[in-house]
């Protein structure tokens, strides 16, 4: 009698490694079962599924994104995986952070058993932000601390991990938004231009350093908005916006009015690493749609920081630009909001209805 012909599915080498239940498979793909609507690691110790009914999967996500669940087995192997990740990346950021020079990513990588692609890969899913981006993160808040009057310049550049002055110079606009000198001096020398207006929410304020857009803030008073502002750099320069700035604010009018449109302006956002990872993941939030704290905590791997999340959302300072108004409480409740619960459920509706 003639043997049955292969199927596609049997004459794929994937289909080799889930009947061998291969563990150096599960990094690789998961397989999904039609008829159970379930996902498992190549090496699940689970009876086989007939072939016609299994369908690959590059990720565990991809499996989601089709409408599969995990197994308990994936589920709880997850699980594990992710907690292992939490401590591998949570250790390197220790690393990063008593470092004297910052450490490359080979070396983190070789420190978390892991090759250096893959941790990158681990370390950007863990906390939003690459290796790279979280030592600058790190580095910038340290100077930003330690910058205030009388503080020398010098020691707080070598405290802070720059290898040198001029290294540190070229990233001075970046870390600061101005010359140190200036910054530690409260924005001395600095000039900010800004402007104040009127929309429907009430009145805002928007101003520009020399890195781009660094505050829309809202309110019933703008002499408050203005103090405000002017609590952040006590010494700098406040200059009223000329006509060329008007164009700056019609744009930042039409990007609350319209929250849809988008703003296409740079901004100068600067935050602890935690605060960068929290405000990224809100500017992922598409309009009209909503997410609560709890699962902005899980999104930047940080799953019991929902207070911190709440607190990263309190000391946004670009209203609409990043997004929390989109951030809500688990009930659906829409909680607190530094502008005014009532200028977040408007914000909410204008998103709504366009």
């Amino acid at each position: 009698m003639k043997p049955a012909a292969m199927t596609a599915i049997e004459q794929d080498p994937r289909w080799a490694a889930v009947q061998a239940r291969d563990p150096a498979a599960d990094r690789q793909f998961v397989y999904a079962v039609k008829t159970t609507g379930i996902y498992c690691r190549p090496s699940s110790p689970t009876r086989l599924p007939r072939p016609e009914n299994v369908e690959f999967f590059d990720s565990a996500e991809q499996a989601e994104a089709a409408g599969y669940r995990p197994s308990r087995r994936a589920a709880a192997s997850m699980t594990h995986v992710a907690e292992q990740h939490a401590a591998l990346v949570s250790a390197a950021c220790r690393q990063i952070e008593i470092a004297e020079e910052l450490p490359g990513l080979e070396a983190l990588a070789e420190s978390a058993g892991m090759s250096a692609s893959h941790f990158h890969r681990v370390f950007k899913a863990v906390t939003g932000l690459t290796p790279k981006a979280y030592a600058r993160a790190r580095r910038a808040r340290k100077v930003r601390d330690q910058l205030g009057p009388g503080a020398s310049v010098t020691e707080v550049i070598y405290d802070a991990g720059f290898n040198s002055n001029s290294r540190f110079y070229a990233d001075s606009a970046q870390v600061l938004g101005m010359k140190p000198a200036d910054y530690r001096a409260g924005g001395a020398n600095n000039e900010i231009r800004f402007a104040l207006g009127e929309c429907s929410l009430g009145h805002f304020l928007v101003a520009q350093s020399g890195v781009g857009v660094c505050a829309i803030l809202l309110g019933d008073d703008p002499d408050a908005l203005l103090r405000d502002l002017q609590d952040k750099f006590p010494r700098a320069r406040l200059i009223g916006g000329d006509s060329d700035f008007e164009q700056l604010v019609a744009k930042v009018i039409g990007f609350i009015e319209a929250p849809r449109l988008g703003l296409d302006l740079p901004l100068d956002v600067r935050g602890t690493a935690f605060q960068e990872r929290v405000w990224q993941a809100l500017r992922e939030i598409p309009p009209g749609s909503t997410a609560s704290y709890a699962e902005i905590a899980e999104r930047i791997g940080s799953p019991r920081a929902v207070r911190a999340v709440a607190q990263a959302c309190a000391a946004n300072s670009l209203a609409v630009a990043i997004p929390c108004h989109r951030v809500i409480r688990s009930d659906g409740n829409l909680s607190g909001y530094r502008w005014g619960v009532e200028r977040k459920r408007r914000l909410l509706e204008l998103e709504a209805e366009r």
